[in-house]
């Protein structure tokens, strides 16, 4: 029996953030049960892939899944567990802007059987967040926030941003204390990163972003003062008290199997990766064109599925786990590829080594306080040419 995770997407915001490049749009009610309607025909129908796995981890994203309404939200989960073996502890993770899921709603995701929430607050101060076109303040996040403790969640997810425009280390600073002094579970803090065709991207002249040591400053302070706070760093931008760490993109990370339903969701089983349309016409064109019988399908019906490489695989076994603190598994890499790592990588590691970037301890390779500043350079690395 294989695990599985499932990210179903849901691509609705009030209005998109001026940094945001993400699948995501206003739309009307109806606009969104007819979406939910397709999602749920794409769940049931595909279900017959996945008979020999077991759910371990799903995750509502976008977008802003909390925009849905309570029932929809539920109706997409009890089709999940109607047509998926289930494994006896599922980590369900829903995404939550600030405003968007009053008490009962959040009482409701309990119910549903929602035991993660994930809150996108990015700074406690205003000003930073109307610069960034965030549809909250600070107090709309501390509602919901208190909230969700009410209604039951245990389990609560916090993102903050960096390098904002206007924000200065000091002001950062100032986030994490006020989001460490609510004791969520798990803190994701990374740095805004300014993508062509977003509005902030096309107004950046406008505005005064952190130098790039500032930034640096900044990231160096997350590190410290949440480990100071008592949260374990167990990925590049993540942080979690221990026995929170988040399931779900672990599995991402670790290269395990994962499927996706909805506007542009990517899959990735038994080495197979896949993506849905990013247009709502072509998905829907999808989903009703999928065989009557289900039991015809096959992973050829999936829109551009491809096979990986070996070499592929190997590349991504190298540069996502790096991302993590404990890095990746030498044996592991072994048994899975029948070769040695050393004997496919082993100039790389050397010079990454000599460098003072890379470590090996325990049988596996991590990056070093060192390597983590210059990421990129050392995963790059381990690419082929």
């Amino acid at each position: 029996m294989r695990d599985l995770s499932i990210y179903i997407h849901i691509p609705f915001c009030v209005r998109k953030c001026l940094y945001c490049d993400f699948l995501s749009y206003a739309a009307s009610a109806a606009e969104m049960k007819s979406y939910v309607n397709l999602l749920l025909r794409q769940i049931k129908a595909e279900s017959v892939f996945y008979r020999d796995h077991r759910v371990v981890s799903v995750f509502l994203g976008g977008g802003t899944p909390s925009l849905l309404p309570a029932e929809e939200v539920g109706g997409i989960l009890r089709a999940v567990r109607e047509n998926y073996r289930m494994a006896d502890e599922v980590e369900t993770t829903i995404e939550c802007n600030p405003g968007t899921a009053a008490a009962e709603k959040l009482k409701d995701y309990i119910t549903y059987g929602i035991n993660r929430l994930s809150i996108g607050l990015q700074s406690t101060k205003n000003e930073e967040l109307a610069r960034i076109g965030r549809i909250h303040n600070y107090e709309t996040f501390l509602n919901t926030y208190q909230a969700a403790r009410e209604a039951g969640f245990t389990n609560i997810n916090i993102d903050l941003m960096a390098a904002l425009p206007g924000q200065s280390i000091a002001s950062y600073r100032e986030s994490l204390e006020r989001v460490t002094a609510l004791l969520p579970e798990h803190i994701s803090a990374y740095s805004l990163i300014l993508e062509e065709g977003t509005p902030l991207y096309d107004r950046r002249e406008q505005y005064h972003f952190p130098t790039e040591e500032e930034d640096r400053n900044m990231y160096q302070m997350t590190k410290e003062y949440l480990g100071e706070k008592g949260y374990q760093r167990y990925e590049i931008s993540n942080y979690a008290r221990e026995g929170f760490a988040c399931r779900h993109n672990q599995v991402y990370w670790q290269r395990g199997d994962y499927v996706g339903f909805g506007l542009g969701a990517a899959s990735m089983v038994r080495d197979v990766r896949w993506s849905m349309p990013e247009s709502m016409g072509a998905y829907q064109d999808y989903v009703e064109g999928m065989p009557v019988r289900v039991d015809n399908l096959s992973y050829r019906h999936f829109p551009g599925a491809y096979v990986l490489t070996i070499q592929e695989q190997m590349e991504e076994f190298m540069f996502l786990g790096l991302r993590m603190m404990c890095g990746v598994d030498c044996r592991t890499f072994d048994d899975k590829f029948g070769q040695e790592m050393e004997a496919v990588y082993g100039p790389v590691i050397a010079q990454m080594m000599s460098q003072g970037l890379i470590q090996k301890e325990g049988g596996r390779i991590k990056l070093t306080d060192r390597g983590i500043d210059v990421s990129n350079y050392v995963m790059a690395e381990f690419l082929f040419e």
